[in-house]
């Protein structure tokens, strides 16, 4: 933000350009009565770029008023910078008026290239909740009402500059009042875009799967309300999408879901009342309060305190609950009326985008809910909840999406000259980047590319993006992997538009992407990458997952990695966890001394009863069994040997999500030799390796002795952790400090999927601090795949500028 400059103490007149997120949340009349405040005349508009303000006043006057902007600007505003221009009191009229008038004003907005940012989704502020719960005023129990401090914004925007025209309501007239309140600065809805009443809004109703509207729907908020308290199953269209609601407490409604829904044990999200509430269920500290609090909403990750149940089915197998609190009039209208917490889950069939268009939802989830609870304001795209859990005492998100997407990132000094450039993500959890003028926009989440209907969104949303912010890319940046579609589009794309195609690997794209969000600098030193996540394409044409490199911006040097072990049968190891022990314990152990000294073992004979032969034939001839350093498999391989989740996972990470839930905290403060060790061993060029095999040999003997499993979770994440640190002590001791990427290493980077495994994360974290690293870990962005556009991105804008510098 620009500095206010000394100006004489006499009439004077000044242009102010704002930029950042400062439409559609109340700026303009924020800045409408800041300049009455200073008896300023002069106007305030929107446009492509942001907020554009020109004054005429006393010079201190004024030099006061553009001080007060950030200070006085509304909750939902993010202020980027504020750029200041003398001009002349006897300049001609603007486009939008002159400093002609007695008064200060509001004008219309005017079109420009498109500069400034699409603000998120927020949260029912207090004011329009106690609207709802007040029945002597005029929207008390309205499901849409909103103000500039609240509401929906990316859901429903379909242009910019933001405008009721450019959005889903454009088909609502305004009753006199609304429009009264819509053309009243003072009022906090002016120019509240979705600003509605029961007399000029969205309609709600409620009707059956079999498209009649229900006989209560003069009343369809109490007549969804005693469908849900009967056992049955609601649909109910959200702020970015339908979601499926049934009593959490009720067991038989919960399996109904799971079996319709065709969601095995992936857990459910809940939505309760209030925080009150919530802790019934769940052990909630200041800075998860918050989180529920805020204007975001998110679903937030809280661990379980036991003393009040929910039905088995909500999240079997784990010791968290996600809770959300409502996030709009109607989820709070629907809670005030329950005795307890819903589940409130995507209205999909499972690992399908959820629906947001009536038909298509009635369609679709037909054989899902028994009810539909529908509106008819247009949604413009599809907006998940957002997932958050606090971990190493700092919030991070594990899905971005609702109240938090799109807002930008601003990336590190030396990014603002870097041409636009788009990024396609990977294949899982798919997020895409635009950046642009050093700001970095991440999508929204849009899941697994493999769906088909995921993919037709993923492309409808790359559309909707590149004409809602006018990007036109001059570079395309992909991940390597072959067969990724992200990839197979980026190419087409880049042949289509005439643009080069920058090929990233995954892992440096974890790495850069961690960078980015800590604010590294363009030309910083490289930092010590510790990836770790299920699978990303090696520049040698093999799976690496567990890596450890030295990055920067424009390039990186792979320095260790976990031992490479088979994955028989490919993807179908993924899904049957037991295939990796089997395969990790031949690498480790071999045969023979597995049968001569654990042959007793439950594990050992649930491994025999399988097709060992068969698999031993693969492996040898490395006929789909690829090899691959994956940590992800690793974890899959110790959770099933310890009998979690040994047969077949029905989610992705089920395993490691299970066995992180089995950890026993208490020890975890044991002395590290109780940890299971870890060997190295260093590769002909010079690649140090993480060999499991001592960990096999001390988790055999644990299982030999019965030892808990609770105990042998936290043997297994406390070793894992000690193997990084003293991998990472070790590569920066041998390290020279001269040659490429030379200079000492202070700084350490984590990233990918696995470290949202909240002991891990920590575990690792604590010790490379204690090491004497500076850590830097995700919290903007996910950890996992949904992060690396934007790592992607920093990456191909690095590069270009590093030939441009040379």
């Amino acid at each position: 933000m620009s500095a206010g400059h000394n100006v004489p103490n006499a009439a004077s007149a000044e242009r102010i350009r704002v930029r950042g997120a400062v439409q559609g949340v109340g700026f303009r009349p924020m800045v409408w009565r800041l300049a009455n405040d200073y008896g300023l005349r002069g106007w305030v508009g929107n446009d492509g770029q942001g907020v554009t303000i020109y004054v005429r006043g006393n010079a201190n006057d004024i030099d006061m008023f553009a001080r007060e902007l950030p200070r006085k600007a509304p909750p939902l505003s993010r202020i980027v910078a504020i750029d200041r221009e003398r001009v002349l009191d006897s300049s001609p009229a603007t486009e939008n008026g002159s400093f002609g008038a007695d008064a200060f004003s509001i004008v219309e907005s005017a079109g420009s290239a498109v500069r400034t940012q699409v603000v998120a989704d927020a949260a029912t502020c207090p004011e329009c909740l106690a609207e709802i719960t007040d029945p002597t005023t005029r929207r008390h129990g309205y499901a849409f009402t909103n103000c500039t401090h609240c509401g929906p914004r990316l859901s429903i925007i379909e242009a910019i500059p933001y405008d009721r025209q450019s959005t889903t309501m454009r088909d609502f007239q305004l009753c006199r009042q609304c429009a009264a309140e819509y053309a009243a600065p003072a009022d906090r809805r002016f120019h509240a875009q979705p600003i509605a009443c029961p007399v000029c809004g969205p309609r709600l109703w409620l009707e059956k799967a079999n498209g009649n509207e229900s006989a209560e729907s003069d009343h369809p908020i109490e007549a969804a309300c005693a469908a849900i308290e009967a056992g049955d199953i609601v649909a109910i269209k959200g702020l970015g999408g339908f979601q499926l609601a049934c009593d959490a407490a009720d067991a038989a409604a919960v399996d109904k879901l799971r079996r319709r829904k065709q969601r095995e044990r992936k857990p459910f999200a809940l939505m309760a009342r209030d925080i009150e509430m919530i802790r019934r269920y769940c052990k909630v500290d200041e800075a998860e309060s918050a989180l529920l609090l805020s204007p975001a909403a998110p679903i937030v990750i809280l661990e379980r305190h036991g003393r009040t149940e929910i039905a088995d089915g909500v999240a079997p197998g784990v010791s968290t609950l996600g809770f959300m609190l409502p996030n709009t009039p109607l989820h709070h209208l629907l809670l005030r009326q329950l005795k307890g917490p819903v589940i409130l889950t995507s209205g999909n069939l499972s690992d399908e985008p959820q629906g947001i268009d009536n038909d298509d939802a009635r369609e679709r989830l037909g054989a899902i809910a028994d009810h539909f609870l529908m509106h008819n304001r247009g949604i413009a795209r599809r907006v998940d909840d957002s997932v958050v859990r606090v971990m190493a005492g700092e919030a991070r998100l594990l899905r971005r999406a609702r109240g938090y997407a799109p807002a930008p990132i601003r990336l590190p000094e030396g990014f603002s000259t870097a041409v636009p450039i788009l990024a396609l993500g990977g294949e899982l959890k798919n997020t895409f980047c635009l950046l642009c003028e050093g700001e970095a926009v991440l999508s929204h989440h849009i899941g697994d590319l493999a769906d088909a209907r995921c993919h037709a969104d993923y492309l409808a949303a790359l559309a909707d993006y590149r004409r809602l912010f006018e990007h036109e890319p001059r570079i395309v940046a992909v991940d390597r992997h072959p067969e990724y579609l992200s990839r197979k589009l980026g190419l087409e794309m880049a042949t289509e538009e005439g643009i080069p195609c920058v090929e990233v690997q995954h892992h440096h794209a974890h790495i850069a992407a961690c960078m980015a969000e800590n604010g590294v600098e363009l030309t910083a030193s490289p930092v010590l990458g510790i990836c770790l996540d299920g699978l990303g394409y090696g520049d040698d044409g093999l799976l690496w997952g567990g890596e450890i490199v030295l990055a920067d911006y424009c390039q990186y040097r792979r320095l260790a990695s976990l031992q490479p072990v088979a994955m028989p049968g490919g993807a179908r190891a993924i899904r049957e966890p037991w295939r990796n022990t089997y395969a990790h314990l031949m690498a480790a152990v071999g045969r023979k001394r597995l049968e001569e000294g654990y042959g007793t073992l439950d594990l050992w004979r649930f491994l025999a009863s399988k097709p060992t032969v068969m698999l031993d034939g693969m492996i040898a001839r490395g006929i789909n069994s690829p090899r691959a350093s994956s940590c992800g498999r690793l974890f899959d391989a110790v959770a099933a040997a310890a009998g979690v989740c040994c047969e077949e996972a029905l989610y992705e990470g089920q395993a490691a999500v299970e066995f992180e839930a089995l950890v026993d905290r208490n020890a975890l403060a044991e002395e590290d030799m109780y940890a299971y060790s870890f060997g190295y061993a260093q590769t002909a060029d010079g690649l140090l390796r993480i060999d499991p095999a001592p960990m096999w040999m001390a988790l055999l003997d644990d299982l030999r002795l019965a030892t808990p499993v609770p105990l042998v979770a936290a043997r297994f994440h406390k070793g894992l952790a000690i193997a990084l640190a003293r991998i990472a002590e070790d590569l920066v001791q041998r390290r020279p400090n001269g040659g490429p990427m030379g200079g000492p290493i202070t700084t350490a980077a984590l990233s990918g999927g696995v470290f949202q495994n909240r002991v891990l994360l920590e575990q690792v974290l604590t010790r490379l601090r204690s090491a004497g690293f500076d850590v830097m870990t995700h919290r903007q962005v996910p950890a996992h795949d949904g992060g690396i556009a934007l790592g992607q991105a920093a990456i191909a804008a690095a590069r270009v500028l590093a030939v441009q510098m040379d």
